[in-house]
């Protein structure tokens, strides 16, 4: 009994003067579908694990940080490996280094996310241990990813409010209809279309098109084009006191 007590506390000792490895995970979001509804909703992929810790449980893509890759070029390819996807809209959210987020060894996890338009989302590769969920009210997944997508949808919605971000889960040309949709998938509410057209029809950046989506029933919608910025992705993806939510301080990559 000594000799195992004494041997444990040994591997522990060792193991906490050990560095904590590095790790990319990655959150992608993108509108689908409802099941019931046939709504836009919000989705991202989960990889199920197939090794201890957690074997079986789903987690977010992701994998060690290597010698050879910047931490976007590491998020990039991580996607690219577990979904095909190559999305133009790829930003640092976070660094999460809880102590006991992994069993084992410490892992700091730098997470990325991405919004990907639905076409693109509907060439994302699936398998049985690749799949698309609903970002609302997801399983437990494995580590403390659950509490990561949950910082990323409050981050996307906060973004919502003040940003062209809506424009990245659409085409180059959309409706004002289509537009509404991705605020309510991402939002989580249904918002009142006339108020929201009013105010949409004021904003910056929105302009009218000569051209009218085709193939409906009714008088077809002028298409519109969103003229602003590239996007509001944030080289280096450092956040500020006021990104933060209650119980997270900011990060410090």
């Amino acid at each position: 009994m000594e000799r195992t007590a004494f041997v444990s506390a040994a591997n522990i000792s060792e193991r906490l003067a050990q560095p904590p490895s590095l790790a990319i995970s990655t959150v992608i979001f993108a509108l689908r579908p409802s099941e019931k509804t046939g709504r836009p909703t919000l989705w991202l992929p989960l990889v199920k694990r197939i090794r201890e810790p957690f074997k079986d449980m789903w987690a977010l893509p992701g994998g060690p940080l290597t010698q050879a890759d910047s931490l976007q070029d590491a998020a990039a390819r991580n996607l690219q490996d577990t979904t095909g996807l190559a999305p133009s809209y790829l930003e640092q959210l976070y660094a999460f280094g809880g102590l006991h987020r992994s069993p084992s060894q410490r892992v700091v996890s730098i997470v990325y996310w991405a919004l990907v338009q639905s076409a693109e989302a509907e060439q994302a590769q699936e398998s049985e241990n690749v799949q698309w969920f609903r970002a609302d009210g997801l399983q437990e997944l494995a580590f403390d990813h659950n509490e990561i997508v949950n910082y990323a949808l409050w981050r996307l919605r906060n973004k919502m409010e003040y940003g062209s971000i809506a424009y990245h889960l659409l085409g180059e040309k959309f409706t004002l209809a289509q537009v509404r949709e991705v605020y309510e998938a991402v939002l989580n509410r249904t918002l009142d279309p006339a108020n929201f057209r009013r105010q949409l029809t004021q904003t910056a950046h929105i302009e009218p098109t000569d051209e009218f989506l085709q193939g409906g029933k009714h008088r077809p919608p002028r298409l519109y084009r969103y003229t602003g910025a590239g996007g509001d992705a944030e080289s280096g993806g450092s956040l500020t006191d006021d990104d933060a939510p209650p119980g997270h301080p900011p990060s410090r990559l």
